[in-house]
């Protein structure tokens, strides 16, 4: 059974820094695109970051490029989203997924995977 666990979400001022993590169990995420999309509460769902499995590529979303910064760990089975320099518009519900397939498939604001988290809430609020 495949899972994917994510941690390390919270509430946080702007300007602070999180960082989530997701675990898999059941699937080797060393071959496998892996992402973040998340999705606030009357907002589109959006597509964060998404990381090919050779790590060489690698997509942002627009409004969080160079703050955000996604990673893995092979030897540990579990990919990383840092966010840095967070502002109130960044809160959100957080999901992980990942893709059999080693490249992100990003199409008009969606990604392409075959399994993802149950999600962890980030509020960012002074």
């Amino acid at each position: 059974q495949v899972q994917l666990v994510e941690s390390g979400g919270g509430p946080v001022q702007p300007g602070g820094s999180l960082r989530l993590s997701c675990a898999a169990s059941g699937f080797t995420l060393d071959d496998a695109a892996v992402g973040w999309f998340r999705q606030a509460p009357g907002k589109e769902r959006e597509v964060v970051s998404c990381l090919s499995s050779s790590d060489e590529a690698n997509y942002y979303l627009d409004s969080v490029r160079g703050r955000f910064t996604i990673s893995r760990d092979k030897s540990k089975n579990t990919m990383y989203l840092q966010m840095n320099s967070l502002k109130p518009e960044d809160t959100a519900v957080y999901y992980c997924v990942a893709d059999r397939a080693p490249d992100c498939t990003v199409v008009a604001g969606h990604i392409e995977y075959d399994y993802s988290g149950q999600g962890t809430q980030v509020t960012v609020s002074s």
